[in-house]
């Protein structure tokens, strides 16, 4: 990683905030799902804080300067930035899986047939087959929400992988990933809806051999960075995970 400060080109000035902690990779139960799932030392945030104002209209310049001299990802031929919706904020978003067959009362996940698809449960199946049954108990919609694509991530998880048999452990932890990234929230006067103030972009940077941020293959979906941006304490997250099982630096 690039030194304490940079700037470029009279653009954006990135800080580390080293003192900033992430309590979702301190705590101990986290810990021993993290490495459960086959995420841990791989699912990483970062803190910087930054000395210009921010709007999304201008996401792809704030991550091509923080690429540049954060990480010092050079050359870059290319960028991807995607503004996330981040508009839920409450668990509920998941309850219709506890409503259509995919979890029982207890939570407990329930199984595909096993003749046709061998160590494959409901929720899996909810999560990445667009044929299934299933599928649309969360709307389209609703799996843009970083929310949801923090559950998904963390259900999916690393190469090696063991699934939960219990859905709680992923709602849990995605709730406090969650509650420690997206910053501050506010509340609607009018509709009295609480709604997170920072912007989530999920960002991927290409050299001329193809994606080299935050890793390759971008194509991966479990190879994710995203960017959580406070512009009023001017402050950016970085958030990001490598798939695979061998070694990897940036």
């Amino acid at each position: 990683m690039a030194g304490e400060g940079c700037e470029f080109e009279k653009g954006y000035t990135f800080s580390s905030l080293q003192s900033k902690k992430f309590t979702f990779l301190q705590n101990k139960e986290t810990l021993s799902l993290l490495m459960k799932w086959s995420m841990l030392g791989r699912l990483s945030a970062l803190a910087f804080s930054f000395d210009q104002c921010f709007s999304p209209y201008n996401s792809k310049r704030m991550f091509l300067i923080f690429a540049l001299c954060v990480f010092a990802v050079k050359p870059i031929e290319s960028i991807k930035v995607e503004v996330v919706p981040c508009s839920k904020v409450s668990i509920d978003l998941f309850d219709p899986i506890y409503s259509s067959g995919i979890v029982m009362p207890s939570g407990h996940i329930v199984n595909c047939f096993h003749e046709i698809y061998p160590d494959y449960d409901k929720l899996r199946q909810m999560l990445n087959d667009e044929e299934s049954e299933h599928f649309p108990v969360i709307s389209q919609e609703e799996r843009q929400e970083f929310l949801f694509r923090l559950f998904k991530h963390l259900c999916l998880g690393g190469e090696l992988c063991q699934n939960e048999l219990n859905i709680e452990p992923y709602i849990s932890t995605t709730k406090k990933c969650t509650k420690n990234l997206s910053g501050g929230v506010q509340k609607d006067p009018e509709t009295k809806k609480i709604s997170v103030v920072s912007t989530v972009l999920k960002v991927a940077a290409f050299d001329e051999s193809g994606p080299c941020f935050p890793g390759r293959p971008e194509e991966e979906e479990q190879t994710f960075a995203y960017l959580v941006v406070d512009p009023y304490k001017r402050h950016v997250t970085l958030l990001y995970h490598i798939y695979g099982i061998g070694d990897f630096s940036f």
